[in-house]
């Protein structure tokens, strides 16, 4: 599977109740959420992300609370991948639970500006600021995290490989 989009850029500690402030979550359509993710940190984000963007982050990205609307809200923006130096714990098990794919790459972060066009390959790991022309290898995903994130996350991914 290969991503490829416009980056938007954040620093550090970037928490789950700014992706998606709390005051917005008072539906449980995704789709409808989604509407105010960034808000309070970048008010032009919902404006501008279109289908297949990528969010670049430094560290800490997704602190905060448990919730799954964080990662929900982000993909389904359009956000088709984020990279950080590092992730929360629970956000980094939670985008893969919903099926967001992330990396950690800190060389590709610090080589990724705002508006860059970057292309990802999962398989390999391969991250490629594509308006630079350099490339960088994050560590991918074993193929079973993989096929999860493609299926579109964890209860997807039992429905069709456990449940017959």
């Amino acid at each position: 599977m290969i991503a490829k989009g416009k980056a938007f850029r954040y620093l550090d500690n970037v928490d789950t109740d700014v992706i998606i402030p709390a005051r917005y979550l008072t539906t449980s359509d995704p789709k409808e959420f989604s509407r105010y993710c960034m808000i309070d940190l970048d008010e032009n984000f919902i404006k501008e992300v279109k289908e297949g963007d990528i969010i670049v982050a430094q560290n800490n990205f997704g602190s905060g609370s448990s919730r799954e609307h964080a990662p929900l809200a982000i993909k389904t923006a359009g956000i088709s991948c984020v990279i950080a130096n590092s992730f929360a714990r629970i956000f980094y098990r939670n985008a893969i639970n919903i099926g967001l794919p992330i990396l950690e790459c800190e060389e590709a972060v610090n080589n990724i500006a705002k508006g860059d066009i970057v292309s990802v390959d999962f398989e390999s790991g391969t991250i490629t600021n594509e308006t630079t022309g350099k490339s960088f290898v994050a560590k991918p995903f074993p193929p079973f995290i993989q096929n999860m994130i493609t299926k579109g996350g964890l209860i997807n991914y039992f429905s069709e490989e456990f449940v017959k």
